[in-house]
C-alpha cells in the first residue's frame, strides 16, 4: 500500500452547522492525517474554475451558487490509499444510499448539500490540492 494524498472540501451545509470538528474526527479515525487545512469563502470564479469539468451539466449553476453560499474548509489528507479510504469514509454521493457511519449518511442534507467533496483519483487529487494550496501550506 502506498501513502498518498487526497483533497477534501467540507461544504457550506456542514460548516454552517459547525460540523468541521465532527468531520475531522471521522477523517482521523479512518487513519488519515490532515496535513493542510484552511477555512475560505470560495469566490464565484474559484467555484467555476474548480467545478469547470461540470460546466455543461444542468446542475452547474446551482452547484456554484451552493459552494459560494458560505465558508468551506479545504483540506489535504494523507495516508495509506488516501483517495480510496476517504471516498469510503465519505459514503455515497446520495446520502440515502450511503453506508451507516459515513460522513454523508450522518451529516448530509441532500445530494447537493452532502457535506463533503473528495477527489476521485490520485491525479485529480494533485490538481485539486494545487488549486487551493501552496506547497508551504502543507505540513506532513
Amino acid at each position: 500500500m502506498a501513502v498518498e494524498r487526497t483533497f477534501s472540501i467540507i461544504k457550506p451545509d456542514a460548516t454552517k452547522r459547525n460540523l468541521t470538528g465532527a468531520v475531522n474526527q471521522k477523517i482521523e479515525a479512518a487513519g488519515l492525517r490532515i496535513i493542510g487545512q484552511k477555512r475560505i469563502k470560495m469566490s464565484k470564479a474559484q467555484a467555476e474554475g474548480f467545478y469547470g469539468v461540470h460546466k455543461e451539466r444542468p446542475f452547474f449553476g446551482s452547484l456554484v451558487s451552493f459552494m459560494t453560499s458560505g465558508p468551506v474548509v479545504v483540506q489535504v489528507l494523507q495516508g495509506e490509499n488516501a483517495v480510496a479510504k476517504y471516498r469510503e469514509v465519505m459514503g455515497a454521493t446520495d446520502p440515502a444510499k450511503a453506508d451507516a457511519g459515513t460522513i454523508r449518511k450522518e451529516f448530509a442534507e441532500s445530494i447537493e448539500a452532502n457535506s463533503v467533496h473528495g477527489s476521485d483519483s490520485a491525479e485529480n487529487a494533485k490538481i485539486e490540492i494545487e488549486f487551493f494550496f501552496k506547497p508551504e501550506e502543507i505540513v506532513d
